[in-house]
């Protein structure tokens, strides 16, 4: 399975990264590897000191599909959920202002957090869903997809051009304003409209 990943999908975001928004998707993958299940711990790894939470909705695709148009990406989806986009931010910094690719610095192990699924049905407007982050009892992070500069179909079609996507291949849709660093002792607990959607440990 793959992971595919939206940079930079959140103006306010942008901001706080002193990015510009983007003309296009910016896209970039993770491993299977990435994949943090099942609320198990997460481990600091030992090559970062500036590691960020950003907790983005996912969706898991249900269809094989290629050069999808976004009137038809609704129809390769049935469940939205949420997820954290590990980032080892200083390692980040250090390579864009090398001009390399920083993919070590997003797709290392266990730096794709997934939590639980709802079914698209239940709600209204996929473009419409509030969700938002704890950590440790506080409200650090909060979001929701009317805020995206790609909707979540618009992406769907822009990833089928370059990649074919197949069942269980997973898409984080980027995340909003209020990244942040996490350490060892905090306790993570996301959730969509209120219902708890993960509640893991950092180690």
């Amino acid at each position: 399975m793959k992971i595919f990943a939206i940079g930079q999908n959140y103006s306010e975001h942008n901001k706080e990264l002193n990015s510009t928004n983007p003309t296009e998707p910016v896209v970039f993958m993770k491993p299977d590897s990435a994949l943090l299940k099942n609320n198990k711990p997460f481990f600091i790894p030992d090559f970062t000191n500036e590691l960020h939470y950003e907790t983005e909705l996912i969706i898991k695709f249900n269809r094989l599909g290629k050069n999808i148009e976004p009137k038809f990406a609704h129809r390769y989806y049935s469940e939205i959920g949420l997820g954290i986009d590990f980032t080892a931010r200083d390692i980040q910094r250090k390579l864009k202002a090398e001009g390399k690719p920083w993919e070590i610095s997003k797709a290392f192990d266990s730096s794709a957090v997934i939590g639980n699924f709802l079914q698209v049905s239940d709600f209204e407007d996929i473009q419409n869903i509030p969700f938002h982050l704890e950590i440790n009892g506080t409200t650090v992070q909060k979001g929701n997809s009317q805020d995206m500069i790609f909707p979540i179909n618009e992406l769907i079609a822009y990833v089928s051009r370059f990649f074919t996507i197949k069942i269980g291949d997973i898409l984080f849709t980027g995340t909003p304003v209020g990244v942040g660093k996490v350490a060892i002792g905090d306790k993570l607990k996301g959730y969509i409209t209120g219902q708890k959607m993960f509640d893991f440990d950092i180690k």
